[in-house]
């Protein structure tokens, strides 16, 4: 798969979903398989979800770095997915979920962009 297919497949995504009311989705490509992905997808009730993705599709697709950021209208987290160091000692390290709630964070899968619009599609 290319890296083009690969963001094809998002723009797809997106585009198929009920409760998008608009989105801005960018390709930053650095070669035929490898990129950064940039999204900001706007939901019907005006809750925003902010993702990025570096992706290596060399040998099979590998993100070597994701963030998935949704969040009310107001600005106010729903839920962060990312894999960002910081939490060595959660289970699955360095993949977690922030949540908008007092448990803070807790452990999580490395989710891909079609599960976290799933996820945002049963809170809507």
């Amino acid at each position: 798969m290319s890296i083009e297919e690969y963001y094809q497949s998002q723009l797809a995504a997106v585009g198929l979903s009920p409760y998008v009311q608009s989105y801005d989705i960018e390709l930053d490509k650095r070669g035929p398989r490898l990129g950064l992905i940039r999204g900001e997808v706007r939901f019907l009730d005006g809750s925003l979800l902010f993702y990025r993705e570096l992706v290596d599709l060399e040998f099979e697709p590998v993100r070597a770095m994701y963030s998935y950021h949704y969040q009310k209208a107001d600005s106010v987290l729903i839920f962060r997915y990312d894999d960002t160091p910081h939490y060595a000692d959660l289970p699955g390290f360095p993949h977690h979920k922030h949540s908008g709630t007092e448990s803070g964070v807790s452990p999580a899968n490395a989710p891909d962009l079609l599960r976290v619009l799933r996820e945002i599609e049963s809170r809507l």
